[in-house]
């Protein structure tokens, strides 16, 4: 899926998705929905960060 076809589903600029893309935009908890429902995956899915502390520890 291209970030236009992205932006077009869930209503925002493809400028949007580029940004959240890049970490220069929080989206809203709304937009993050949207984005998950659209693409069948879950908040963490898409959206956790892993804390590089325990990526070291494991």
């Amino acid at each position: 899926m291209t970030q236009k076809q992205l932006a077009d589903a869930v209503l925002v600029s493809r400028q949007t998705i580029n940004a959240i893309e890049q970490g220069e935009y929080n989206p809203t908890i709304k937009l993050c929905r949207a984005i998950c429902r659209v693409l069948g995956k879950s908040l963490d899915d898409l959206f956790w960060e892993e804390d590089s502390d325990e990526e070291t520890e494991k």
